[in-house]
């Protein structure tokens, strides 16, 4: 299949070309395709002839976008409109890629696909936001709900902990729970949501489930780092975006596509770094 990629700069997008080897790939940056720009957008689904198109791109920056609404919308609603209508207009799918935080982590259980959506945030709305626009432009889609992303290139959890490790004792959070997906466990996950029929909505997410603590312990195990560490609360931490204590995903689909567990993806992202 022709499948086009946006936001091919980031840990999901640079994991994608791999997992999707055999097919004819087009990636685009975010410096190359404006998502934000419909023109633009019209222009490279039609110059790659594309069958798929997969939007990994995103305003991740959670707490920014309490205050430039303007701009967490245009990325994250806008954009996948945009893409998702140019997708349909050119009878292609659309793989549009989300977040847990669409959820208010007031279950006490993981969501599956069939819970109700309440964001906290103006992040987590522009991301429901998105997701609906999708929903209602284009009926060929796929819309991949996934969670605390990490890979061994770019800015992540991981990645900070291991530079803050340098510094001294750290004191992590440990009342937000979720599941850390390793990106090219993610990446695999969507190829084989490419190839099923069934549209909808998936949750694609590292199995289990962890805090933002015993995350970091586990990463330290396996780096080898005896830097001290504390677990601590949220509100130790006051940031301007409330974030879900408790927002693991899980699967009910049928056909149910699952990912290795957390554990399997910090393992992954460990050996990466030292290589």
């Amino acid at each position: 299949m022709r499948v086009l990629i946006a936001g091919a700069a980031g840990q999901l997008g640079r994991s994608l070309p791999t997992a999707l080897r055999g097919h004819e790939i087009k990636a685009h940056t975010r410096a190359e395709l404006d998502i934000t720009d419909l023109c633009a957008v019209r222009a490279a689904i039609t110059e790659a002839r594309a069958e798929v198109v997969i939007n990994a791109a995103a305003w991740n920056r959670v707490d920014d976008a309490e205050t430039e609404v303007h701009g967490a919308f245009g990325v994250n609603a806008v954009g996948p409109r945009n893409l998702a209508l140019a997708a349909a207009e050119n009878n292609a799918t659309i793989v549009h890629v989300s977040t847990d935080y669409v959820f208010d982590g007031t279950k006490g259980s993981a969501y599956n696909e069939n819970d109700t959506p309440c964001p906290r945030s103006v992040y987590g709305a522009s991301k429901l936001a998105g997701e609906e626009a999708v929903r209602c432009v284009n009926a060929k889609h796929h819309i991949v709900r996934t969670a605390w992303v990490f890979h061994e290139d770019g800015t992540n959890f991981p990645r900070t902990m291991i530079r803050l490790a340098e510094k001294g004792p750290l004191r992590v959070v440990n009342d937000q729970v979720g599941s850390p997906t390793y990106a090219p466990h993610l990446a695999t996950g969507i190829a084989r949501v490419i190839e099923s029929a069934a549209f909808g909505t998936w949750h694609l997410a590292g199995a289990g489930a962890t805090s933002w603590y015993e995350l970091t312990r586990a990463l330290f195990a396996h780096i080898g780092i005896d830097t001290p560490i504390e677990p601590t609360t949220t509100d130790a931490f006051p940031r301007p975006a409330p974030r879900p204590a408790f927002s693991a995903l899980t699967s009910e689909r049928i056909p149910r596509i699952l990912l290795p567990p957390w554990e399997e993806g910090l393992a992954a992202f460990c050996k990466a770094l030292r290589q």
